[in-house]
């Protein structure tokens, strides 16, 4: 494309060169930019993307967008704007012809169940017959498609991408997570969002945002987002106490979802155990049963919006309830490891106090002994968590191990640190603290006793570890079956 056909529509001023100039693809990361690609400058908390212009210009670019004034290499088309993300997401759009408006968009935000959530939608679609492409913390994918991003929502560059990937497959349904740091930096602002999804609020990323209330409101933009036309609607938590708040930027229809509360879709008469969950829905014109593999009240919510998304879109209750059947689970979300003896060990993404205190408490219900817990915070983020989630383990477990997460460029026994006031807190609670994660897991296992629940917490279906810049192989679930092989032949 000409890069004047991929400026429609951006507030710009030209610093050099022809806008006749064609652009053959785009790109932030200079270390990516091909021959004849536009290369486009983002400043950044850590890196700033101007300095690296002449790299990009070596690797082939022959244009750049900047957002203040530097020097370019003659011959090199600069373009100056005022807001380098939003140019980007526009530019994006132009460059991939606006997939979005071709297919229905549903972005799903909220602190925990995003994950969850989004594949409980795409399963539901695609047993109604709706092919579906996926996009979220696990990865993006469609068919036998599949790419890593690295982010729960990308920049808007592999945002559009993406969905021109599934309109190019035929797909007919984008379902996407939404983070706050994407709402914030414009990454998802040139999608036509069909319907939004509010899964809840609870602290998270105040490193970013600084308060609840600029956490709340900057996923509330995505509701802000959705027109009042027909076919267009959000779904909301209906027992979050930050409802309200997303009601009130609404302006296409919504649907409440629930158990505590009234609300538009309600589940009623629960009943979970480590073998799997039913329970009632309920509406204002049908009630009919739900059984699914997925485990506890937390995973009732993630099922409700599901559900209350799939009525709004006049799916058959039959295929609602053959689709959430079949579902075994999503990686890393409270995902049971075969232990091939008499007690559990289940690994979940739980990184924050309230997703960590929802599989916990559920837990607590569930175990027929001890419940044991593997647990550390990541590093370089919202440090005001970890005392609270140490309060948490100490809590609802009976035995506590701490031990590092993601420790990236911080110390982890600093890290630590942070935690233990919180289990101290807490009267007679019993902890260790073992920094090494491979030892921590290695102690929990070795030390559980028939029916016993271990629950190792934080990383879910991450297969690494960040520790001083590097990513290190590091999966807790083959760590744990490690442990358990290795348990069972001192066994033997």
């Amino acid at each position: 494309m000409r890069l004047s056909d991929l400026l429609t529509g951006v507030d710009f001023q030209y610093q050099q060169g022809s806008d006749e100039v064609n652009i053959s693809m785009l790109h932030y990361d200079s270390r990516k930019i091909l021959p004849g690609g536009l290369f486009l400058c983002l400043p950044g908390q850590l890196t700033d993307g101007h300095v690296f212009i002449e790299q990009a210009v070596k690797n082939g670019a022959v244009a750049v967008v900047v957002e203040r004034d530097v020097l370019v290499p003659l011959g090199i088309t600069c373009v100056k704007t005022t807001n380098a993300r939003k140019t980007m997401a526009r530019i994006a759009a132009n460059f991939y012809d606006h997939p979005s408006t071709q297919l229905r968009v549903v972005g799903i935000t909220g602190t925990n169940g995003k994950t969850t959530v989004s594949h409980l939608i795409q399963i539901i679609l695609e047993e109604y017959g709706a092919k579906t492409g996926i996009l979220g913390t696990l990865y993006a994918r469609i068919d036998k498609w599949q790419k890593e991003y690295g982010h729960t929502t990308p920049e808007s560059v592999e945002v559009q991408e993406f969905l021109d990937m599934v309109r190019q497959m035929s797909g007919q349904w984008a379902i996407m997570e939404v983070s706050s740091h994407a709402l914030e930096q414009f990454r998802v602002e040139e999608i036509d969002f069909n319907v939004a999804v509010f899964t809840n609020l609870t602290q998270d990323h105040l490193d970013y945002h600084g308060t609840m209330e600029e956490y709340a409101r900057a996923k509330s933009k995505l509701f802000s987002m959705i027109p009042a036309v027909p076919g267009y609607f959000c779904i909301i938590n209906g027992d979050d106490p930050s409802c309200s708040l997303f009601t009130s930027v609404c302006s296409a229809s919504y649907y409440t979802y629930g158990i505590n509360n009234e609300a538009d879709v309600r589940a009623v008469d629960l009943d979970t155990s480590l073998k799997g969950t039913r329970f009632m829905v309920k509406t204002a014109h049908k009630s009919f049963p739900i059984e699914m593999s997925l485990i506890g009240t937390f995973s009732v919510y993630n099922a409700l919006a599901a559900i209350a998304f799939a009525l709004a879109q006049e799916i058959p209750v039959e295929v609602i309830q053959k689709a959430l059947h079949k579902v075994w689970g999503v990686p890393g979300r409270f995902e049971q490891v075969e232990t091939g003896g008499d007690f559990t060990v289940i690994v979940d993404y739980a990184h924050t106090p309230d997703g960590l205190e929802n599989i916990l408490k559920t837990s607590r219900e569930l175990a027929e002994n001890r419940l044991i817990v593997v647990f550390g915070c990541g590093g370089d983020r919202d440090r005001s968590k970890r005392p609270l989630m140490g309060g948490i383990a100490g809590k609802y477990s009976d035995y506590c191990i701490v031990t590092s997460d993601n420790p990236r460029n911080e110390d982890p026994q600093k890290i630590i640190s942070d935690i233990i006031p919180g289990l101290e807190t807490v009267p007679g609670s019993q902890y260790v603290v073992i920094p090494d994660r491979r030892e921590a897991i290695r102690h929990a296992i070795q030390m559980a006793c028939p029916h016993d629940l271990v629950i190792i917490a934080g990383k879910g279906h991450e297969n690494y570890q960040l520790i001083k810049g590097e990513k290190l192989n590091f999966d807790d679930r083959q760590v744990a079956r490690e442990m358990l092989k290795e348990k069972s032949n001192h066994a033997i």
